[in-house]
């Protein structure tokens, strides 16, 4: 792993952030303080084989991410009009946010941005109502995470 930085640690606050979602909508990271746990989720590429899968796996345990106590965010490099397509492709509904410009910015202050590929790691990030990392997992390209991991980090608040 090639990281400019060392990963967000469980008890650290979470950087805030804005970016544009699949639909074209800033989404903002502070907005759900005080409301909603977030599962964040870094993913270097859409249309690739293991992120496809490990998207898609979210989005069959959606009901386990998005409700009223949590909501889901993934992050990639990928330019918002390119996730769009990758949404509908593979009935994708909660939000993909483009990391596209400044180019791997949110990655980075994650500490998940691996400058040689220009995209992030795997990097799952558990964040809690008051905005403070309570549980990462950082993988390296070829490493698919396990959604069960971090399902039972967020029961665990």
């Amino acid at each position: 792993m090639a990281s400019t930085s060392t990963p967000i640690a469980p008890g650290a606050p979470a950087p805030d952030f804005a970016l544009r979602s699949q639909h074209g909508e800033t989404i903002e990271l502070a907005s759900f303080r005080g409301e909603k746990n977030v599962v964040l989720v870094f993913f270097p590429f859409a249309f690739t084989g293991i992120c496809t899968g490990e998207l898609c796996a979210l989005r069959d345990e959606l009901p386990r991410f998005v409700n009223a106590g949590t909501q889901l965010l993934a992050v990639s490099s990928d330019a918002p009009f390119a996730l769009r397509v990758f949404a509908d492709q593979e009935g994708l509904e909660y939000p993909l946010l483009s990391d596209f410009w400044p180019h791997g910015e949110v990655s980075r202050a994650y500490g998940v941005f691996h400058e040689g590929k220009g995209c992030a790691l795997r990097g799952t990030f558990v964040i809690d109502r008051q905005g403070t990392v309570r549980w990462s997992v950082v993988n390296g390209m070829p490493d698919a995470r396990d959604v069960k991991d971090y399902a039972a980090a967020l029961d665990r608040l």
